[in-house]
């Protein structure tokens, strides 16, 4: 999906749910205005005094009603659904088409030049990423994402001399990680509900739990890759390739 068809989707739902509420206030539920403007009152007056008791007790008093009124309306229920469906429509077209950054190839006196125009794995709030299926040049990673899959694979990459850093953290979703066999690891894994498999240790169902691994070669090792990664729901795989 293109980002103006995203665009104009979304315009689209927002406009339904203003028509929507109009229609609410106007013949299903003329007492809502009422009781936005009682919490608006509330609001507004316990902020004024909130330096009394009086007044975070009024605070408290609009800020839960606001609440109840919002979540209670139609329109709400309505954008509601709505935003699940967009987003669910989102995930599963990222699954099936995910993006691929390729490093363009330039010939310059008959030598092949990589081109470098932007880095191989960006902030997404929604998609999925893998390393390509070919030779690229190696940049550590750092991420931030929201829903989907991360897939590094190692093998494809040369890596300095030194620590190399792999970064990130996912809200939902799982990470994947393949390493070449005489590289050395480090991880530091947090995870809310998940689950771990790194090398021969595995750990299934996970609640708030925080795992560290290290081979026993790392602190000597002239080459390896230090991977430092968070998520809420989801799982880490690292394994050898």
């Amino acid at each position: 999906m293109s980002n103006l068809k995203k665009t104009d989707l979304l315009s689209y739902i927002l406009i339904i749910g203003f028509f929507i509420f109009i229609l609410e206030i106007s013949f299903f539920d003329p007492g809502l205005i009422f009781s936005l403007l009682i919490s608006g009152i509330c609001l507004y007056f316990g902020k004024k005094k909130w330096n009394w008791f009086l007044g975070k007790v009024l605070f408290a008093i609009g800020a839960l009603s606001l609440f109840f009124t919002i979540i209670g309306s139609f329109t709400f229920r309505f954008l509601l659904l709505a935003s699940i469906v967009y987003f669910f429509i989102l995930f599963t077209q990222t699954k099936q088409n995910p993006s691929y950054i390729r490093p363009e190839i330039a010939a310059e006196n008959g030598i092949r030049l990589v081109k470098h125009e932007q880095k191989w794995f960006q902030n997404k709030l929604l998609g999925r990423q893998k390393t390509p299926e070919h030779s690229y040049t190696w940049e550590d990673v750092n991420i931030q994402t929201g829903i989907g899959d991360t897939i590094i694979d190692l093998s494809y990459t040369v890596l300095p001399k030194g620590e190399s850093v792999i970064f990130i953290r996912n809200v939902v979703g799982n990470i994947q990680i393949l390493v070449p066999y005489e590289l050395d690891i480090s991880v530091n894994h947090s995870v809310m509900v998940g689950s771990t498999v790194i090398l021969e240790e595995e750990e299934s169902k996970q609640w708030n739990r925080t795992v560290h691994f290290q081979t026993s070669g790392y602190e000597e090792s002239s080459q390896k890759i230090k991977i430092i990664t968070s998520c809420l729901v989801g799982s880490l795989e690292v394994k050898r390739v």
